[in-house]
């Protein structure tokens, strides 16, 4: 079994639509710290589970330096944020961790590991 773990940052912006007072109602922005976690049983061709430039951009691409209530169609916590890029990376990605600020990071662990 192969195993990455890419870690990079993305900065966006979001809005929170909660059921209870809260500061992050109002548009702002993170620079969102994300690590992947990937496996695999066996190689590309290139000799790589996925080429680490590659697991960058397919992420970046759609959301650094957006509005992610604009790019997105699921409130954008860092909750939903984790669950989608692990999806984006399928089927290698079992773990995504997003961090929004010091201190505070959210997991998915996707049951359908490779």
């Amino acid at each position: 079994m192969y195993e990455l773990k890419k870690t990079f940052e993305i900065s966006a912006a979001h809005s929170l639509t909660l059921d209870y007072p809260s500061k992050c109602a109002a548009l702002h922005g993170h620079n969102w710290r994300v690590t992947v976690h990937l496996r695999a049983r066996e190689l590309n061709p290139a000799g790589m589970i996925m080429d680490f430039t590659d697991i960058k951009e397919k992420i970046s691409g759609k959301l650094d330096h957006k509005n992610l209530n604009e790019v997105l169609d699921f409130p954008p916590t860092a909750e939903n944020l984790a669950r989608y890029i692990c999806d984006e990376l399928a089927p290698f990605c079992y773990r995504a961790d997003v961090q929004e600020s010091e201190g505070n990071t959210a997991s998915y662990i996707s049951e359908d590991t490779p």
